[in-house]
């Protein structure tokens, strides 16, 4: 029994040791979780209360919680559903840097009865780092004198990642120059070093631009880039050049000093001093170019030192150095030849041989002026001349030999268009500017007597007023001769010509030396009214050349001849006694009064007015014809006597006048024969053959009364100027008003008529008007009937005529 209880015993202590060993176990027990880093927020990693065997439904009573080891909570449990979630994106190159493995170790604790659960999560790394290198940039200088094989080191790139995806190899760019080389290190990291693989030249290529690539291993793969830039050092292996080794310029003579003839540019394809260059004349330069031309030693610029003169020195040769400052100095060296142009600085120059001057204007064409020489100093087209005067002149040049000229005449010469003639010698070079000189010479030319004398008009009209004083200056009738000296001297004549056995120079005298015109004696335009003759203009020339011109006088009238009344005939006196019937019809003619006036048609414009009239309501008057007509019929209340008295008044100024007084009686008729009378045509002269003798005897008589009474007339009242030209005029002889007109015939000059009448009654009838043209005679004539008096009128009318002479 004992053996059985301590049996018990020993089974209960093994239990007990059991359970306690179980329950160590599963309290020291952890839970081992992997997942990869970077995954999202919200991810379940595991179920972790059924891992754990634990009621879902209890894990929030039992207080579930989820300590992370370490500040930072990556993971959490869902207690409804016990599953472990990611709560924020984990980095496993963040978490655990240089770490090939790496862990996040979590307790999950519960209550009643508390237990404690260890859970390790793995962080698996993905491919989530390209390698990089610690510089961009990587720069390498290497010497151009670098043999091949040579190694550089240069920077290694690095990958966080781990395992396969960590960094596996590098890569160069194509290179003819360059390759690399990877070196692996104890810890296994990978090197790269570049090495040379043949002779680099700085000149050809002065810095190489290189790509290194470094290429993970995971899948895809990732990768960094890094320049590598290899400036190559230069080395003094190349001396300098000229470009071209000859050079030849050319540089205008008489250029300032200072101008520059040519800039050298000698290349040296070597870096600092050892392409930094020094110029220099070498030993083969004389010192005639250095002189001359100024080196500058740091540009290479050739300028003008000197006086350069193409007629003294025309071509300058040089030799240049160019030479670098590396330790082991290297040159170069070129030649230049200057060439010095020549430049138009020399005037022409103009040398006047002979000259003739003055010549006579009527030289001959194509005679020698003059001889001109002409020379240039310069070269080429700067000393090629041509020599020139001026256009539009009667010279020509013509070339004799070389560079010498002859002026000669080309066209003929006339002085009195060109007195004298500026002749201007201009010779030009042909350079560019060209240059140019002149001379002038002054040919005179010398006159001869080639032109005749010249009036200004062809013909001369002079107006002489009549009454002149003798020895008045009618006119200057002056010539122009163009010649000179005793060639201009005019004299002047009037060649001599009678009119009526008058001899002009009678009447006229002119200056021999001015050509004044004077009057010798007094004119009368009444008998002298133009005279037409000629006046020489002689040069005292030898031979001499004379002209004429026609000068015509013209007597111009004065208003000096008062108008004389020719009708109606006065008697005895002034005073004129008329009958006329009282029974006379309205319009009847009771007088016309006749004036004539021997001046000119304007001093001879006769008006007639009524200086005093009985009764002015009974008789009017016709200024121009002079008719006094009756206005109306007479009355028994009318005077039976009358007195009018009229003047005639010329148009002249001052006007001169005459009067004329007539006394009319009114007498007592028979009606019945006067109205018959009045009654009969006026166009035809018509009598009975009963009357017809009686008319004739009556004019006949009466003829003979008149012209006894015109010649009194004519000796008494306008005593007549008698003249060989011009005979003396008569006056008509008019009868009393009972009476015919006598037969009688009056001559006036120049008389103005405007309009004549008939005087056939004493209504009249009106004669065309007719123009009178100017210096015309007229003759006045009065014309008997050819037929008797009617034995029923007072009185009868003669008709007046006019004809031109």
């Amino acid at each position: 029994m004992e053996g059985f209880i301590c049996c018990l015993d020993w089974r209960r202590y093994v239990l007990t040791i059991f359970v306690c060993f179980a329950a160590i176990k599963s309290a020291f027990a952890v839970t081992h979780y992997s997942v990869p880093e970077e995954l999202e927020e919200g991810s379940v990693v595991a179920n972790l209360a059924g891992d754990l065997g634990l009621d879902v439904k209890k894990l929030i009573e039992r207080k579930m919680r989820l300590d992370t080891i370490g500040s930072r909570k990556y993971l959490d449990v869902n207690k409804e559903t016990g599953e472990l979630f990611i709560v924020e994106r984990i980095d496993r190159e963040s978490l655990c840097p240089a770490k090939t493995s790496c862990y996040l170790k979590m307790e999950a604790i519960i209550e009643n009865p508390k237990r404690i659960f260890y859970i390790e999560l793995e962080i698996m790394d993905i491919n989530d780092n390209a390698p990089h290198f610690r510089r961009d940039t990587i720069d390498l200088d290497i010497s151009e004198a670098t043999q091949a094989g040579e190694r550089f080191s240069v920077s290694n790139a690095v990958d966080p990642d781990v395992g396969s995806n960590d960094l596996k190899t590098y890569h160069l760019s194509d290179s003819d120059f360059f390759t690399i080389e990877i070196q692996t290190g104890r810890d296994g990291s990978k090197f790269p070093d570049l090495i040379l693989k043949k002779k680099i030249d700085r000149e050809e290529q002065a810095v190489h631009n290189l790509i290194l690539t470094a290429v993970d291993g995971g899948l895809p793969s990732r990768s960094g880039t890094a320049s590598i830039i290899v400036h190559v050092l230069d080395t003094n292996d190349n001396a300098p050049k000229f470009k071209p080794e000859n050079y030849e310029v050319s540089v205008l003579e008489n250029s300032p000093i200072g101008s520059r003839v040519i800039h050298l540019n000698a290349t040296d394809v070597d870096d600092g001093l050892n392409s930094e260059l020094i110029y220099s004349y070498s030993l083969y330069t004389s010192e005639k170019t250095q002189e001359t031309f100024k080196l500058n030693p740091t540009t290479g610029e050739i300028t003008v030192k000197g006086v350069l003169n193409y007629e003294d020195f025309r071509i300058y040769d040089m030799e240049v150095i160019a030479t670098d400052k590396g330790v082991s100095a290297l040159s170069g060296q070129c030649k230049i030849k200057i060439l010095v142009e020549d430049m138009n600085d020399n005037h022409p120059h103009i040398s006047i041989k002979s000259f003739q001057s003055p010549v006579s204007e009527n030289i001959e064409l194509d005679t020698v002026i003059a001889v001109v020489s002409v020379s240039d100093k310069d070269s080429g087209d700067n000393g090629q001349v041509d020599l020139h005067i001026p256009e539009n002149m009667p010279f020509k040049l013509r070339e004799s030999s070389d560079n010498y000229y002859e002026l000669v005449v080309s066209e003929p010469l006339d002085r009195e268009k060109v007195p004298e003639y500026e002749i201007t010698f201009t010779v030009t070079d042909r350079g560019s500017p060209p240059l140019s000189d002149n001379e002038t010479m002054t040919l005179e030319l010398l006159d001869v007597n080639d032109n005749v004398p010249q009036f200004s008009q062809s013909f001369y009209t002079i107006r002489v007023m009549e009454n002149n004083a003798p020895g008045s200056l009618l006119s200057s009738l002056t010539a122009f001769d163009p010649d000179l000296h005793e060639n201009q001297y005019l004299v002047y004549f009037i060649i001599e010509k009678e009119i009526a056995n008058t001899s002009m120079s009678m009447l006229f005298s002119i200056n021999p030396e001015n050509g004044n015109l004077y009057a010798l004696k007094t004119f009368d335009y009444e008998i002298e009214k133009e005279f037409l003759f000629h006046i020489e203009a002689r040069d005292s020339g030898s031979p001499p050349l004379s002209s004429n011109v026609t000068v015509h006088i013209i007597i111009v009238d004065q208003n000096d001849n008062a108008p004389v009344i020719v009708s109606p005939w006065r008697a005895h006196g002034s005073v004129v006694e008329e009958k006329m019937p009282r029974s006379t019809d309205k319009g009847s003619l009771v007088a016309k009064v006749i004036a004539l006036d021997t001046d000119s048609v304007h001093n001879s414009r006769i008006t007639y007015q009524f200086l005093q009239v009985t009764d002015a309501s009974l008789f009017s008057l016709d200024q121009y014809n002079g008719e006094i007509r009756t206005m109306r019929m007479f009355s028994y209340k009318d005077s039976r006597h009358h007195r009018l008295v009229v003047v005639a008044k010329d148009n002249g100024q001052p006007a001169l006048s005459a009067t004329v007084t007539i006394k009319l009686l009114t007498v007592e008729t028979d009606v019945k024969a006067y109205s018959d009378m009045t009654e009969m045509p006026l166009e035809y002269d018509i009598f009975s053959d009963i009357n017809l003798y009686l008319v004739i005897g009556l004019a006949s008589v009466s003829f003979l009364l008149l012209i006894t009474i015109l010649v009194t007339i004519v000796l008494k009242c306008q005593k007549p100027k008698h003249s060989k030209t011009a005979p003396p005029s008569r006056n008509s002889v008019i009868s009393e008003r009972n009476s015919t007109i006598a037969d009688s015939t009056l001559v006036s000059n120049d008389a103005y008529w405007y309009s004549l009448f008939l005087a056939e009654t004493r209504k009249g009838k009106l004669v065309v008007r007719q123009p009178v043209p100017k210096g015309s005679r007229y003759i006045v004539s009065s014309i008997p009937r050819g037929t008797g008096l009617s034995e029923t009128s007072d009185s009868a009318a003669s008709t007046l005529q006019v004809g031109q002479v």
